[in-house]
């Protein structure tokens, strides 16, 4: 068993969290399986809880291994009823119920962990916030200043010793905690943002008003946005704040995340983004949640958003993150639950339903997911997301005419087609394509390219199109060579200049191209296809028959499947005209 001082971090704070995160099984549990506390293990109840240390234990292991990591927490904690001061057992059940967000009892395992090592990072912050939600904000300085100052929680450490000192009335000396972050590369912008969310809270508009305006020079997140916008709506600036919801929204057209509209409705009664000290602190552990969610660290960002969620149940940038963490490691029955656990009120909460309707299709569950976007677009009869999230379930399960139908319903709800709105007509282009519209096609995939000229997927999607069909043969292949030069490690797109110069009978080239393709996207059946077709024309017929049945067995579509078998079998291509 791993060593309990692996707590210490002997190297970075971020690297013992993330080594203990995995030596307590937590990454493994937490991808293999979309159980909850329901699975196989789980419904053996209390038969293994109660016996032995060890089968508790064994039962913890098990339930890890098939992604139950609520049981195995149980488990781990029963067998912590039998050997009490087993350090790796506090550890996996500490972790456990962190990342569960369980911290009721981790509370406790953190104070059992902490008589082990003083130093230990995670159980001095957990300690800490609980001292904080409770009022206690000198003893929550103290543990927070005990933080490692290394590594992620080197970034941590002075945001929430700030938030301590406004707990306890100190605003000078909480702003004075927030310089250690000026002196990290990246982190200028973070620093503003507090000190703009601490000024704001102490009623210094002045202080709060550069500070924010400091923050918003970098690029501004969706909370800067909102509690910079507030701000200037508390101080009867409504236009300011229109500005920068506007801003924003230019820059994030697509965005379901925020409602400047719902915003600018509340007028001067718009409450603060931060309303407390401890509001301050779950901002702190968001934001730290937020970078190391986009670092790919999901395991360390699970951990901060359940810790975010400990201090603000409502904070529901926060619930999301926990549902797209559990959702992208196939938990998608908890995934749901946190999406939906999202207020109400909020912008992001359209935003989990679509979701809510992708795990649905990724459940098998089609049919509900279809019904409940249809239920989302009759209530926002101005919104296309839901449309659009339909016609994408509906184009992945193939049923591309209905998939048209939707994307077609959503373009209507467009007063103007902009540059933006090119994937809409790209995505019904496509399905016109497939369901055998093809003017349709065509006029929407040339529609798109007037709106976003240099768009590679379309480029290369119309001139395939085009050579297939023999048509346009010069325009079609120059299209293609310039999505090759804005996107040259796709291999669809490299595949498609190949297929561009096999149809144009330029054999050597063709091979070439589709050596190529095939080197980026080797688990393609199509691109394998091609290559054996190219290789066939230029005479190197054992290559071509080897290309042939490497693309049968990659599980081609059925259209190819009988067109293939009959290449393998005769060992010679049909007799199909080449483009002229």
């Amino acid at each position: 068993m791993a060593s309990w001082r692996i707590w210490a971090g002997r190297r970075t704070a971020a690297l013992a969290l993330g080594t203990v995160l995995v030596g307590a099984g937590l990454v493994a549990a937490c991808s293999s399986h979309p159980g909850a506390a329901s699975g196989p293990v789980a419904e053996q109840g209390e038969g293994i809880l109660g016996r032995t240390a060890l089968s508790a234990y064994l039962a913890g292991r098990l339930a890890q291994a098939e992604g139950d990591t609520r049981a195995a927490a149980d488990y781990y904690t029963a067998a912590l009823k039998y050997d009490p001061d087993n350090a790796d057992l506090l550890q996996r059940a500490f972790t456990l119920m962190v990342a569960e967000g369980r911290l009721e009892q981790a509370m406790p395992l953190a104070e059992r962990l902490l008589d082990f090592d003083s130093d230990a990072p995670l159980p001095l912050l957990v300690a800490g916030l609980r001292a904080a939600r409770d009022g206690h904000f000198e003893q929550s300085e103290k543990y927070f200043s005990a933080l490692p100052k290394r590594g992620v929680f080197g970034f941590l450490s002075p945001l929430l010793v700030a938030w301590s000192k406004v707990g306890a009335g100190q605003i000078d000396p909480a702003l004075e905690s927030l310089a250690a972050l000026s002196a990290v590369q990246g982190l200028e912008p973070m620093r503003a943002y507090h000190a703009g969310l601490i000024n704001d809270l102490a009623g210094r508009a002045d202080a709060a008003d550069a500070a924010y305006l400091q923050a918003l020079d970098g690029q501004a997140s969706i909370r800067l946005v909102e509690a910079a916008g507030a701000f200037h709506q508390r101080a009867g600036r409504p236009e300011q704040a229109k500005a920068l919801y506007d801003r924003y929204l230019g820059e994030h057209p697509d965005t379901l995340l925020i409602d400047g509209g719902r915003l600018l409705a509340q007028d001067r009664s718009i409450p603060r983004t931060v309303p407390d000290a401890s509001a301050g602190m779950a901002e702190a552990l968001f934001d730290m949640g937020s970078l190391m969610r986009q670092g790919g660290a999901l395991d360390m960002a699970m951990v901060f958003s359940r810790l975010t969620l400990a201090l603000r149940p409502d904070f529901a940038l926060a619930h999301m993150n926990v549902a797209d963490i559990l959702s992208s490691q196939g938990r998608y029955a908890e995934g749901n639950a946190a999406y939906q656990a999202i207020p109400a009120t909020s912008p992001v909460a359209e935003f989990g339903r679509l979701r809510v309707a992708m795990n649905l299709e990724e459940m098998g569950q089609t049919e509900a997911a279809l019904r409940n976007l249809d239920v989302l677009a009759r209530e926002r009869p101005d919104g296309l997301d839901a449309l659009v999230t339909k016609g994408d379930i509906l184009r992945r399960q193939q049923r591309f005419a209905d998939a048209a139908t939707a994307y077609d319903a959503a373009i209507r709800r467009v007063p103007q087609l902009a540059s933006h709105h090119w994937p809409l007509l790209y995505s019904r282009g496509i399905a016109y394509e497939r369901s055998g519209e093809w003017s349709k096609a065509e006029a929407d995939f040339q529609k798109a390219l007037e709106l976003r000229p240099d768009q590679p997927d379309v480029l290369n999607y119309l001139g395939y199109s085009w050579i297939d069909k023999g048509m346009h043969l010069a325009e079609a292949r120059a299209m293609i060579e310039k999505a090759v030069t804005l996107r040259p490690r796709d291999g669809a797109i490299v595949d498609s200049l190949g297929w561009a110069l096999y149809r144009m009978g330029e054999f050597q080239g063709a091979v070439k191209a589709l050596e190529r393709a095939v080197e980026l996207k080797p688990e393609d059946p199509t691109i394998n296809d091609h290559l054996g077709d190219a290789y066939f024309q230029v005479g190197r017929f054992p290559e071509a028959n080897f290309q042939w049945k490497r693309a049968l067995s990659l599980e081609p579509e059925a259209e190819m499947l009988e067109t293939l078998e009959e290449k393998v079998r005769s060992g010679t291509l049909p007799a199909v005209p080449l483009s002229k």
